[in-house]
């Protein structure tokens, strides 16, 4: 995963509404925010795969950090 795909991963996560990030199951919200990526930019099936590994493994800080907010 280059640079530029966790800058965006991360500004979708950062715009999410809190309640979204805090509300939904793990899975859930992986898909949740997969959509949201999907809806800003055409993305292709090995990118969507990556993305939604690194958000799932990223979903206990995902979850601090909007409470945190």
């Amino acid at each position: 995963m280059n640079s530029s795909m966790l800058r965006y991963i991360w500004s979708v996560i950062e715009e999410t509404q809190t309640s979204t990030l805090l509300n939904f199951s793990d899975a859930e919200l992986v898909q949740q925010l997969i959509r949201l990526l999907k809806n800003r930019k055409r993305l292709n099936d090995e990118e969507i795969s990556i993305m939604s590994a690194y958000i799932g493994s990223r979903v206990p800080l995902i979850r601090d950090l909007a409470f945190a907010r």
